[in-house]
């Protein structure tokens, strides 16, 4: 079993472990959510559908309608300016991209109607994208699973870390970081970019009906 495989088996273990109730409830939640083990379920269903998918902008999108979280059920990309973190060694190896190969990063917040659903690290190869696509990430609110979605690329999850605990006592409120996912996506085999996402308490709420 390979490392990334055993950290995958931990995080979902960890998730499978997610008991016990709690007190204050965040708003717009319908009851069954209102708990420990109906949010326990939703972080299980939400996570299980993003290891499963290649594109997790495509999951938030669908999770977005499927809750009615926003009459728009659009994700945006609302770029977070003033941060910059240089890829590390181990990142550029995975990347396959030398000491001197450009790698840009961009972090976002992953929004649907007025909901934060997550922050998103993205350090990306732009000689392997189009200039299309690096232009759009640079000037757009796009996500960037919708933008490279014409290169058809494969999601390779690297890790799942489970951060909220229900032992702690209260329930998630809508900016409580829920869990985290590292991925690396690929087309035709070609690594081009790494993300490391984390999912808020705001996955947990419920437009009505």
């Amino acid at each position: 079993m390979g490392a990334a495989t055993r950290m995958l088996t931990v995080g979902l273990a960890m998730a499978g472990a997610i008991s016990a109730p709690a007190v204050a409830q965040p708003q717009n939640l319908r009851p069954e959510a209102q708990d420990g083990t109906g949010t326990r379920a939703v972080i299980e269903t939400l996570s299980a559908r993003l290891l499963a998918a290649p594109s997790a902008t495509a999951v938030l999108e669908a999770w977005c309608a499927e809750r009615g979280l926003a009459a728009d059920p659009r994700i945006l990309a609302v770029r977070v300016a003033g941060i910059d973190k240089a890829p590390t060694p181990l990142q550029r190896e995975r990347l396959a991209v030398g000491p001197d190969e450009s790698v840009r990063y961009r972090r976002v917040r992953l929004t649907c109607g007025t909901h934060v659903l997550s922050e998103a690290d993205n350090w990306y190869v732009p000689g392997r994208l189009t200039p299309e696509m690096n232009a759009a990430l640079d000037g757009t609110q796009a996500p960037f699973g919708a933008v490279v979605r014409p290169l058809k690329p494969s999601r390779r999850n690297l890790s799942l870390h489970m951060v909220w605990r229900p032992g702690e006592g209260t329930m998630p409120g809508p900016d409580a970081p829920l869990f985290s996912v590292e991925a690396l996506l690929s087309a035709d085999g070609v690594p081009f970019c790494e993300v490391a996402e984390t999912y808020t308490g705001a996955v947990l709420a419920r437009g009505e009906r």
